[in-house]
């Protein structure tokens, strides 16, 4: 199995599905200074990219997040990056950072005593609280599992597992959390590249349903039904993708690809260049660049005659 670390950069719209993120959510990181503005990604990338998304799952305000970066940079000197070379998590409800092996706490710095989870709870565990805490227990503990499984999936995609691998990790964690809309959209993915266009749609279309404003959901089963050659069904599910999410620039671009084909040159120049405000630099950006031109250029010469 091919080390993780040695594979391929990945586009922000790889790393949006493989991590079950929001462009707008990276667009917030970055804005707030934890990862730097990227076109595409390495692996030490996406570690520090899993490790804000796990703080975000955990509600920490990012005014708290700046905190604790600022003093991990402060007292380990040696960390250039301790979202991708430090293990941050949450210990109960504070927050903690593993260092040499030991807990830490990432703002006073202090050490933390490392209790056995399962020791601590049955300390803190009354007889006549157990009853009423099983079914919340059990639906976490389900939520724990799907996951466990969700991330085993996501580092198999990395690692360039078989398909048939990965594919039973995603449907493990769908029959821990049947409604967890992440898993469709990558298993989507998974049919999609393996042309299986039916399979594809399908776990697209039940990713929607479970998550309407999922617009990385709508997009990609735009990209299935370009595929497909259905170009009105592709641009409503980009048009879609765009009202839930307007700085999604891949679907700006693929919009603007689509008017340009029907000849809507208003619309097409208008979408190119929000795809530029969004992306201004890069290889895409160049060959925004050049269609948008040419479309002024065609109307000028058209305007001539």
């Amino acid at each position: 199995m091919p080390d993780p670390a040695t594979k391929r950069s990945y586009s922000r719209d790889e790393v949006c599905r493989l991590l079950g993120l929001r462009e707008a959510t990276i667009e917030q990181w970055e804005s707030h200074g934890f990862v730097p503005r990227a076109e595409t990604y390495a692996f030490r990338d996406l570690v520090a990219l899993k490790a804000l998304r796990e703080l975000k799952h955990k509600r920490i305000p990012p005014q708290r997040i700046c905190l604790i970066l600022k003093s991990l940079r402060n007292k380990l000197t040696h960390i250039v990056d301790p979202l991708s070379e430090l293990k941050i998590f949450s210990d109960g409800r504070r927050l903690a950072v593993q260092v040499d092996g030991a807990k830490m706490e990432p703002i006073s710095g202090q050490l933390l005593l490392d209790f056995d989870r399962e020791e601590l709870r049955r300390l803190l565990q009354f007889p006549g609280k157990r009853a009423d805490d099983t079914l919340a227990q059990a639906v976490a503990s389900r939520l724990l599992e799907s996951a466990k499984w969700f991330d085993r999936g996501v580092e198999l995609e990395q690692t360039g597992a078989p398909p048939d691998h990965i594919i039973a990790a995603y449907r493990k964690a769908l029959e821990h959390d049947p409604n967890s809309a992440a898993p469709h959209v990558n298993l989507g993915t998974v049919f999609f590249h393996q042309k299986n266009w039916r399979e594809a749609e399908a776990h697209y279309r039940a990713a929607i349903q479970i998550n309407p404003g999922y617009a990385l959901a709508h997009f990609n089963l735009g990209n299935l039904q370009d595929e497909m050659n259905d170009t009105a069904a592709a641009l409503a599910s980009y048009l879609r993708a765009l009202e839930i999410q307007p700085t999604y620039a891949d679907a700006h671009y693929n919009v603007a690809l689509i008017y340009q084909g029907k000849g809507d040159t208003m619309r097409a120049v208008r979408h190119w260049r929000s795809y530029l405000k969004l992306d201004p630099s890069g290889y895409w950006a160049s060959i925004a660049r050049r269609e948008l031109s040419r479309l002024r250029q065609e109307t000028i010469v058209g305007g001539a005659h």
